[in-house]
C-alpha cells in the first residue's frame, strides 16, 4: 500500500476541527497493514460510556464469533470525545483497526485521507438499497460505510400551550411558515410565561451547530457550499439567502425569543416549562412523551421558503484501508446487516431504524405509532451534510460564524469570512482532488 502525506481536516462531534498533516493511505499495493492478527480482527467504536449502544455492538460481535470458526472479532471502545483523535493517531502510525465506526459527515474526509477502504456487502440480508439514504456513506460513487439508524430533528411543544395562545399545530401537509413561526414566538413572548419561548440548544458545541442550524439556512435557500463540484463557498454561504437566515437567527436573540447560550440541559428546561417550543432530536422523544403524554406535540421543521429541512446521517460502520484481513472484516459487516440488529439498535438507543422492515417491528415507529412522524421526517426532510472531504473544516467555520452572529456580529461579515476561509482551505488542498 502506497502512503503519501495529505492535509486532512478532521472534526469530532464534540470539538472544533483543525487541519493537520497526517499520514494518509492511498490506493495501491505493498507497504504496511494492520488491524488483524491472522484471523483475529480488531474493532473500534466510540461508544465507551454509552452502554445501551455498546451492548448491541457486543451482541453482534458475540453472535458473529459464535456463528463460524474462521474469524474472531475483538472489541475496543473509546469515549466519544477521544475517539477521533485516537483514529488520527492510529492512522499516522498506520495502526488502524480493521473495523471502525465513523460519524456519517466525516466519511468522505476519511475516505479521501486514505483511512477507509471501499466495502462490498453484496449478499447480506438487508440490501443497501433498502436503507434511508442518510444512513449510507459513499464517496466517488463507492460504498464506504453504512449505519443502522439515523436521528431526526423536530420541534416539541405542549399542545395545551399552543391551543391556549391560539397557535396552530402544524402538520407535514401544512408546516409552519416563517411568518407563522415568528408570530407564534411573538405571542408566546408577550405572554410572559416563559424564560424564553424557544429553546434551540445554543449552549451546545461542535457538530450540533451545523446539524441543528444549517438545515434552517438551507430552508431559507442558502447552503454551506456550492454542491455542484464542492469547489466554492463564496456566493453560497455568504449569499443573499444565507445572510437572510443569519439576520433571522440573530433576531431570535435580540427579540428575546431564544437565549444566546442555553442552559446545560435544554430538554430538562423544556420539560420544566421554561420554554414553550424546543428544537431537539428524536433521542429525547420518549422522555418527552413519558413526561407529557398525549399533550406532547411533535412538530415538523419550519418551511422558511424552500421546504422543511433537517440534518441527516449519524454513526456508521466502515473498514480501514490498512486492514490486513479485509475478507474477514467484510464478513463481519455482512453478518451485521440483519434486520434484527437494525431493530436492536433502534430499541436500545431510541433512534430511527435505517430500514422500513425494522421500523415495522417497533410499535412506536409503525403507521399510527407514537413516533411515526419522526420516521417520516427522516425520510422526507433529511438533507445530508456536504459530501466532501472539506466538510469537517466547513463544519468548524460554520459553527464559528453562527456563534459570532448570536454574539452580535454582522451576519454578512461573519458568513463572508467563513466562506473566504473555506475557499482558502479548498485552494490549499487542490479542492481535495485525488
Amino acid at each position: 500500500m502506497v502512503f503519501r502525506k495529505r492535509r486532512l481536516a478532521l472534526a469530532s462531534v464534540a470539538a472544533a476541527a483543525a487541519t493537520a498533516l497526517v499520514a494518509g493511505c492511498a490506493s495501491g499495493t505493498g507497504g504496511s497493514s494492520s488491524g488483524a492478527s491472522g484471523d483475529t480482527l480488531t474493532l473500534w467504536t466510540h461508544n465507551a460510556g454509552n452502554s445501551a449502544e455498546l451492548d448491541v455492538v457486543k451482541k453482534i460481535i458475540k453472535d458473529f464469533n459464535e456463528s463460524q470458526d474462521t474469524y474472531t472479532v475483538e472489541l475496543q471502545s473509546f469515549p466519544q470525545a477521544d475517539y477521533n483523535n485516537s483514529v488520527v493517531a492510529a492512522a499516522s502510525a498506520r495502526k488502524l483497526p480493521c473495523l471502525l465506526d465513523v460519524d456519517g459527515p466525516n466519511v468522505a474526509n476519511w475516505a479521501w485521507g486514505g483511512y477507509l477502504a471501499p466495502i462490498d456487502v453484496t449478499g447480506s440480508e438487508v440490501p443497501v438499497e433498502d436503507q434511508l439514504a442518510s444512513t449510507v456513506g459513499t464517496y466517488k460513487d463507492q460504498l464506504y460505510s453504512f449505519g443502522f439508524y439515523d436521528v431526526s430533528l423536530a420541534f416539541f411543544a405542549r399542545k395545551s400551550v399552543l391551543d391556549e395562545h391560539g397557535i396552530r399545530i402544524p402538520t407535514m401537509d401544512k408546516p409552519w411558515t416563517r411568518s407563522e413561526f415568528d408570530t407564534a414566538l411573538a405571542e408566546l413572548k408577550k405572554s410572559g410565561e416563559f424564560d424564553y419561548p424557544l429553546e434551540m440548544g445554543t449552549g451546545g458545541s461542535g457538530e450540533w451547530w451545523p446539524y441543528a442550524y444549517s438545515p434552517q439556512l438551507q430552508s431559507f435557500g442558502g447552503d454551506l457550499i456550492d454542491r455542484n463540484g464542492y469547489k466554492a463557498a463564496s456566493g453560497i454561504l455568504d449569499g443573499k439567502e444565507s445572510v437572510e437566515w443569519g439576520n433571522w437567527f440573530r433576531s431570535l436573540v435580540t427579540k428575546g425569543y431564544m437565549a444566546k447560550k442555553s442552559g446545560a440541559d435544554p430538554n430538562k428546561d423544556f420539560l420544566a416549562g421554561k420554554s414553550a417550543i424546543q428544537w431537539d432530536g428524536s433521542w429525547n422523544a420518549a422522555k418527552n412523551a413519558g413526561k407529557l403524554g398525549d399533550d406532547l406535540a411533535i412538530i415538523p421543521p419550519v418551511d422558511f421558503g424552500n421546504g422543511p429541512k433537517i440534518g441527516g446521517s449519524s454513526w456508521q460502520w466502515a473498514m480501514s484501508s490498512t486492514c490486513s484481513n479485509k475478507d474477514g472484516a467484510q464478513e463481519w459487516l455482512k453478518f451485521s446487516r440483519q434486520t434484527k440488529y437494525f431493530v436492536d439498535y433502534a430499541q436500545a438507543t431510541s433512534t430511527i431504524p435505517a430500514t422500513d422492515a425494522a421500523a415495522q417491528q417497533i410499535a412506536d415507529y409503525q403507521p399510527g405509532g407514537m413516533f411515526e412522524e419522526l420516521v417520516q421526517f427522516a425520510r422526507e426532510y433529511a438533507t445530508v451534510r456536504p459530501v466532501t472531504p472539506a466538510y469537517p473544516y466547513i463544519s468548524t467555520e460554520f459553527q464559528k460564524a453562527a456563534q459570532d452572529i448570536l454574539a452580535g456580529a454582522d451576519p454578512e461579515d461573519a458568513l463572508g469570512q467563513a466562506a473566504k476561509n473555506i475557499d482558502n482551505n479548498l485552494k490549499t488542498n487542490n479542492n481535495y482532488a485525488g
